[in-house]
């Protein structure tokens, strides 16, 4: 790749600026200044000191948006507030540029607070859910408050007085919400909104016997085939997992459940990309009996299931809360209200769950209404939260080594992984924090 190392003179708001095309083609070629380049990177300017390129934007940003293609640091002056930078770096397109200064690469180990933000919908958060570009949105009741990456909240989503069961992110700006039977107005459980306008683009209708049914629509999940995965409560015979086209808004399948399982109220789905399966948990207190199961949806068939009322431990210990997938140790991991984690080879038949109880080390004085432990995996990481803190587990054995925890906000009610940070949800205090693993040193 040939770049030029000519001098480049540009002319920002009245302000004179000399840089290099080296240091201009640093911000890729989907930002502002790639359109300067041709296909073999070479500077399409007629590049001399005394030709001017004029751009009618602020110039102080402009000089610490070009320090950081210089440098990689993002250094903001206290005179100028951060989001007009931001907002510069938008029109710029380097916005990948700003997020890589402000943070590092995720790491459970290294992460520290960033910040907490107080939400402003009444009751308790339900749930929260990160998003690809270091957003979140945060489901209240029947609202659903969206924050782009600056906390900068969006126009919240109402679905008039319907109840949020799950929500999911498809990409930086579309945001799927299960809820039940009459989202707006017309059939349906479930729809794909517009995260930065709050509106609805379509919605995904459940057909039996070629007409479209009234249900409910509980835990989502997606996959890399574009394919859109719900559990589904109807009232006549649509108990099940339904799957439709991300792009389409179609429905493309139907899992029906078989006698003596739950698949429609399944608190958890989650795709398996190795199996070609869909692992679907039915948990406690939801049902007196927690299910968990591998769904191949190319065979129509349960592949793999596990009850804990095939178990013969103690029940009131080994009730389930949450449930996920680990392909890379062909394992499923299981958490109860005591946060210990639990273990089922998928090599083996169902039926034995090997429980550590390491995780109990450090513990306080349980809140009188303690919320239900939750699992994620992310960057070969597990974590789970309890109470008010959330632990991380390393290594094949799964050992704690860190833990995150804020006084403020009371228990962790839910928390979420994606865009390179963790947020974590408060149930008393109607907060959430927002946890970041900062950037690596400048040598």
């Amino acid at each position: 790749m040939a770049i030029q190392k000519d001098r480049v003179r540009l002319n920002v708001g009245g302000k004179i600026f000399e840089t290099t095309s080296t240091t201009l083609a640093i911000a890729g070629r989907e930002s502002y200044f790639g359109a300067m380049f041709d296909d073999n990177w070479e500077l399409q300017l007629n590049s001399t000191c005394e030709e001017e390129h004029f751009i009618d934007r602020n110039p102080d940003c402009f000089l610490i948006l070009l320090d950081l293609l210089r440098t990689g640091e993002l250094y903001i002056p206290s005179n100028i507030p951060e989001k007009l930078v931001y907002r510069e770096a938008l029109f710029y397109g380097l916005m990948d540029h700003v997020r890589s200064a402000k943070w590092g690469q995720f790491d459970g180990n290294r992460l520290q607070h960033a910040k907490s933000v107080t939400g402003r919908a009444p009751g308790d958060g339900t749930a929260i859910r990160a998003s690809p570009d270091g957003g979140c949105c945060v489901a209240h009741g029947s609202m659903v408050h969206i924050y782009d990456w600056m906390f900068e909240e969006h126009p919240p989503i109402n679905l008039d007085y319907q109840r949020v069961n799950d929500a999911g992110w498809l990409g930086p700006t579309g945001l799927v919400i299960s809820t039940c039977e009459r989202l707006g107005r017309g059939q349906g459980g479930m729809g794909l909104f517009n995260s930065t306008t709050g509106e609805l683009k379509y919605k995904f209708n459940v057909t039996h016997e070629n007409v479209v049914k009234s249900y409910t629509a509980g835990a989502l999940c997606f996959n890399e085939g574009y394919k859109l995965f719900s559990s589904c409560k109807g009232r006549s015979n649509e108990y099940g997992i339904g799957v439709w086209d991300q792009n389409t808004g179609q429905q493309v399948d139907f899992f029906y459940e078989p006698p003596g399982w739950s698949l429609g109220d399944a608190d958890k789905l989650q795709w398996l990309n190795g199996s070609n399966c869909l692992l679907v948990a039915t948990l406690f207190p939801r049902k007196d009996n927690c299910y968990i199961s591998l769904l191949d949806f190319r065979s129509k068939s349960m592949v793999w299931s596990w009850s804990d009322m095939w178990s013969t431990a103690n029940s009131d210990d080994r009730r389930v809360r949450d449930a996920i997938g680990m392909e890379e140790n062909s394992s499923i991991c299981v958490v109860n209200e005591f946060e210990d984690l639990g273990f089922m080879d998928l090599r083996r038949d169902p039926g034995s769950v090997r429980w550590s109880s390491r995780s109990r080390l450090m513990k306080g004085k349980m809140p009188d209404e303690p919320c239900y432990p939750k699992l994620a995996l992310h960057e070969g990481q597990l974590f789970s939260s309890m109470n008010d803190c959330i632990s991380v587990f390393c290594g094949s054995d799964w050992v704690l080594t860190s833990r995150l925890r804020r006084s403020f906000g009371g228990s962790i009610c839910d928390f979420s992984i994606a865009g390179d940070r963790l947020f974590a949800l408060h149930s008393e205090e109607n907060v959430f924090d927002i946890w970041e693993t900062p950037p690596p040193p400048i040598v």
